[in-house]
């Protein structure tokens, strides 16, 4: 029994990892295959944007009722409807059809994968582990959830070797992947656990229906998560400047400049699955301190290096660096709620609050880069930015030994 036990567990994270990363395939298609989507759509530049756009806004606004309705609805329930009908829509989508209707099925993308998945997603994980395995757990997730991303690249990039980049083959890969997602969906309602109780639940602790969000509101433990998640959500979209950095500072080849793009995504799993471990022994809110310093450190050299051919191993280098501590902390930062104290049976309402915060840097960083670097060109832009990101952590930072102030306090009085 004890065996079959532990099977089905590890199921259950199987699923989380492979959906929680296939999931999001469709809203961010865009992020990969920008030209053959605009081709296919028959979009300009403005409208393939005002697509991410209606995603992030009905996203954004669905974390907090989205973490609201995962305390109150098996899990079971809503990670299965929200992979069944992300995965149908996807069909729909998959006909290539008029820019309203396009613009219409990610709003709903927004509300299906955000308000129905994400937080459900959270409250699972926290529960798959005891109180001293959270940082295991996060990190296995995220472990998953890079494997599957990194599995889909890699299809996608063979379908369009094979078939070209041509509307036929951008609708064969959307249709696939709709599948996927509806497989998950089928798994998911078979071996999730119907029970939303947590096992890490406080017994003393009962929901208070709509006031259950001004309890999370009263929580400062739950401000500063939210501080941590933005600043390593910032961090991480600092990230995304590598690839111009590359061609712009160091004058790598836009393929030798994607290669280093393509490369970060391989730090994701080793550094998940390494934090997930270590922070257990070390503690979440410790670990995660360490990996801002290392961040502040990392974007402090890129701010800067001069772009010298001779140095170009050791920008490499910085690349790794820094993108195995952005994942290392994205993999542990929602284990801060068992760490911080925060009632397992608010956990989805205060997950959907600090997502709704956290997550901002979708709407802010790619402008603040932007305008940096067309109001500033070159090597002085680009330091600006990281120089800006250099901040950012140092606002993470200060949030997180807050956090390890509150924690050591707690454990005194316990």
């Amino acid at each position: 029994m004890l065996k079959t036990d532990n099977i089905h567990r590890w199921l259950v994270m199987m699923v989380l990892g492979f959906s929680g990363g296939i999931i999001y395939f469709l809203p961010y298609l865009q992020e990969v295959y920008y030209k053959p989507l605009a081709d296919a759509l028959s979009l300009d530049n403005t409208e393939v944007g005002s697509l991410m756009s209606i995603f992030g806004v009905t996203a954004m606004l669905s974390y907090l009722p989205g973490g609201w309705i995962a305390d109150r609805v098996s899990p079971r329930i809503l990670l299965t409807s929200s992979l069944l009908l992300t995965g149908f829509s996807g069909f729909y989508f998959a006909t290539l059809p008029s820019y309203a209707v396009s613009l219409a099925i990610h709003a709903v993308w927004g509300i299906t994968i955000t308000m129905l998945f994400w937080g459900s997603l959270i409250r699972v994980t926290r529960n798959w582990a005891p109180k001293n395995e959270q940082g295991k757990a996060f990190g296995i997730l995220q472990t998953g959830r890079g494997l599957s991303e990194l599995s889909t690249s890699i299809i996608m990039l063979a379908i369009f070797g094979w078939l070209g980049s041509n509307i036929f083959a951008l609708s064969v890969v959307i249709i696939l992947f709709s599948v996927l997602i509806i497989i998950s969906g089928i798994l998911a309602w078979f071996i999730i656990d119907d029970d939303a109780d947590g096992k890490n639940d406080s017994k003393n602790f009962q929901t208070k229906g709509f006031k259950d969000i001004i309890t999370v509101l009263k929580m400062p433990i739950v401000w500063l998560i939210a501080v941590v998640i933005l600043t390593a959500y910032a961090a991480y979209w600092g990230t995304f400047r590598f690839t111009s950095y590359s061609s712009d500072i160091f004058s790598m080849s836009v393929t030798m400049a994607a290669a280093i793009s393509v490369g970060k995504m391989w730090m994701n799993p080793p550094a998940s699955l390494i934090a997930g471990f270590i922070s257990d022994k070390i503690g979440i809110a410790k670990s995660i301190a360490i990996l801002f310093i290392a961040l502040i450190a990392s974007f402090t050299v890129f701010a800067f290096m001069p772009g010298l051919p001779a140095l170009l191993p050791f920008m490499i280098i910085n690349v790794a660096f820094a993108s195995l501590a952005i994942f290392a902390i994205r993999a542990i930062y929602f284990a801060l709620l068992e760490e911080g104290g925060v009632p397992m049976a608010i956990t989805g309402t205060a997950a959907g609050f600090v997502s709704m915060i956290g997550f901002t840097p979708d709407i802010f960083m790619p402008l603040l880069g932007g305008m940096l670097l067309d109001a500033i060109p070159g090597p002085a832009g680009y330091r600006l930015f990281f120089l800006s990101v250099v901040g950012i952590c140092v606002i993470g930072l200060i949030a997180t030994l807050m956090i390890c102030r509150i924690i050591a306090s707690k454990n005194v009085r316990d």
